[in-house]
């Protein structure tokens, strides 16, 4: 397994032997592709962020994504929490049945009256990966003591290209306060970017050593969405931007040969 910022798109790759990671035995090389950027982010925003203990309660959004379902599989290894997962109606049953226990149609209904539905006092923890406005959300459904680890600003991307008027409309909207504020509010805020951390190999093979232990425990298997050549990234990179995906979109350089 590697970790690379950018040029995997290819079929021989050349990164330093301290970003490579061996495969825990019974891995497939898909599983091993879907892995590390998934679960070393999620590990890290739930518990070296999150702090993550038995009895709390989560918000993931974009739960049937990616770094979404590592997460669901990582709360999982911590007693009796309560997991609220965003996402279109039609993943909610892939949700129940992987540990989400209230899946919220993020696309008919407001969400957070969704949580307080359920949860009058709100959540421990949000996994934020939106950014704009859904901060400012995701801090007002915090508990005290609660934190919101802000992890992506997909709001900036509405469609099949990047728009200059949702990136204003998400820079406008950012969530934004001060120390003073932060301190009578008794919460979190957390910023986190796997990418910025490129240098710190010690702190990241630390996390795959616990990943490693999870997944040969069977408390962890990355889910794999599809998986496509190189011939089709148009039609792989479509299936995520219509949020078709229920887990990883992989790509391989060849298509797979039929016995």
């Amino acid at each position: 397994m590697i970790l690379a910022k950018s040029g995997l798109w290819q079929e021989v790759v050349n990164v330093p032997a301290r970003q490579t990671f061996l495969m825990p035995p019974g891995m497939s090389f898909e599983e091993a592709a879907a892995l590390p950027v998934n679960y070393i982010t999620a590990y890290m925003v739930l518990f070296d962020f999150g702090n993550l203990r038995p009895n709390q309660s989560v918000l993931i959004h974009m739960a049937a994504g990616g770094v979404g379902t590592a997460a669901i599989q990582l709360c999982k290894t911590v007693e009796n929490v309560t997991i609220f997962g965003t996402a279109s109606a039609s993943k909610h049953d892939a949700l129940r049945s992987s540990g989400v226990t209230h899946p919220i149609d993020y696309r008919t209904t407001d969400y957070a009256e969704e949580v307080r539905k359920i949860s009058p006092k709100g959540v421990d923890i949000v996994l934020d990966p939106l950014g704009g406005s859904d901060t400012s959300k995701a801090f007002n459904l915090l508990k005290p003591m609660g934190k919101v680890i802000i992890y992506g600003v997909a709001n900036v991307l509405t469609g099949q290209k990047k728009s200059l008027i949702a990136m204003a409309k998400t820079w406008w909207n950012q969530f934004s306060i001060n120390a003073l504020q932060l301190l009578h509010h008794n919460k979190a805020v957390c910023g986190y970017d796997l990418g910025a951390m490129d240098e710190e190999f010690e702190l990241l093979g630390s996390v795959i050593s616990k990943l490693d232990n999870l997944y040969r425990q069977g408390k962890i298997k990355p889910k794999i969405d599809s998986v496509w050549p190189f011939d089709r990234v148009a039609d792989a990179m479509r299936q995520m931007q219509e949020k078709k995906n229920v887990g990883k979109v992989i790509l391989v350089p060849e298509p797979r040969k039929e016995n």
